[in-house]
């Protein structure tokens, strides 16, 4: 149901499905953090499950809004026919309908405030469900955006797009605060995975090519990178039983190929040069500076994107020193390093992440055709 899901929903050209794909593909998530997950698993499937349900449902009704602010005798669900109603301007959506979109696919997205569901059900989850919703379902929302909002409601996103940048400074100043005052590494991976949303919508309210490129190429970087930590970070909870920072330590001398994997999706979730998370955040602030609506809130949102930066290393290197580093405990010395079935899992997924750090331009190809539009 899953695959299907997200197969449909990012191949599909019609609104209408893309949303019952997505839906499809978000369902079973529920029933894998609530039956299989670890922790409060129940109470943090109930709270995705509310969040989620109302985020789909203010986005029902913003596509049903959609399609009926369309002429009677042009109303259609097709992307394509949309996408060419505004292109000649016989189209102009009302403003309120774009406010459901971005309070419905933002949702999705973990967009602050509506973000509070997302840590506790990637803490809890099982590791494949983690792997699977930060890194491929989230993007649902941001592809919404992308491909619905933007051509769509050039207007209103301009109208708007203060808020929207307020909203992203919440993700990266607030969550980043927050993920530092993390105790255990699910939880911080799970915010840190929040807090990286408000660089992508960075991207989007920037409104220029170059930032909308960037954000697209972060989303593929950020899916990447936080699937492999979940992954690294199953593989610590399966050896030891806890994720506890206070309860772990030294274990680099044990498991040193486990560290070293570590290490790489740490370097990768700061966003060091060398990955594409750096060439996408590059991309992002280069495209908010020469924005068309730039001006003093879009100067303070650039100042707190790069201090995030730096909170992203205070808790990466913190998690990655509290759990290799130091003195080890007796009990950990008997543990096993990674197996190679997991490792070569891993492998799979930060290299990638750097050829196209050192050649983003296999991605930006793919999306160079469509974004300019």
């Amino acid at each position: 149901f899953i695959s299907a899901g997200v197969i449909g929903a990012f191949s599909t050209l019609d609104v209408l499905f893309l949303y019952s794909f997505h839906e499809l593909a978000l369902i079973p998530t529920f029933i894998l953090i609530g039956v299989w997950g670890s922790g409060d698993r129940q109470a943090a499937a109930w709270k995705a499950t509310i969040y989620l349900g109302g985020a789909s449902f203010v986005l029902l009704i913003g596509i049903i809004s959609l399609y009926l602010s369309l002429p009677s005798g042009m109303r259609t669900f097709d992307l394509r026919q949309l996408d060419q109603l505004a292109l000649t301007g016989t189209f102009h959506p009302a403003s309120w309908i774009y406010l459901l979109l971005l309070v419905g696919f933002g949702t999705l997205v973990s967009l602050f405030p509506f973000h509070s569901w997302a840590p506790p059900a990637y803490a809890c989850a099982p590791t494949p469900a983690a792997m699977l919703h930060s890194g491929v379902l989230k993007k649902f929302g941001l592809y919404g955006l992308i491909r619905i909002c933007l051509p769509l409601f050039p207007e209103a996103i301009q109208q708007f797009n203060a808020l929207l940048v307020l909203m992203l400074i919440g993700n990266i100043l607030y969550i980043g605060y927050v993920t530092v005052a993390q105790k255990r590494l699910d939880w911080t991976i799970g915010y840190s995975s929040v807090m990286h949303m408000g660089y992508i919508f960075l991207g989007l309210a920037s409104l220029t090519v170059m930032g909308i490129n960037g954000a697209a190429l972060l989303m593929f970087a950020h899916g990447l990178s936080v699937a492999a930590a979940f992954a690294l970070c199953g593989e610590i909870r399966r050896r030891t039983g806890t994720l506890d920072y206070s309860e772990l330590g030294g274990l680099g001398k044990v498991t040193p190929v486990l560290g070293l994997l570590f290490g790489f999706a740490a370097m990768a979730s700061v966003g060091l040069p060398g990955f594409a998370n750096f060439a996408g955040e590059i991309l992002v602030f280069f495209g908010a500076t020469v924005s068309s609506i730039y001006g003093p809130l879009m100067v303070v949102a650039i100042i707190i994107g790069v201090w995030g930066v730096v909170i992203s290393a205070i808790y990466m290197l913190r998690a990655y020193r509290n759990i290799f580093w130091g003195p080890i405990a007796q009990r950990w010395e008997s543990l096993t390093d990674i197996a190679p079935s997991a490792k070569w899992s891993v492998i799979l997924l930060l290299v990638p992440l750097m050829i196209a750090g050192f050649y983003p331009q296999i991605i930006l190809n793919m999306v160079g055709t469509i974004l300019p539009r």
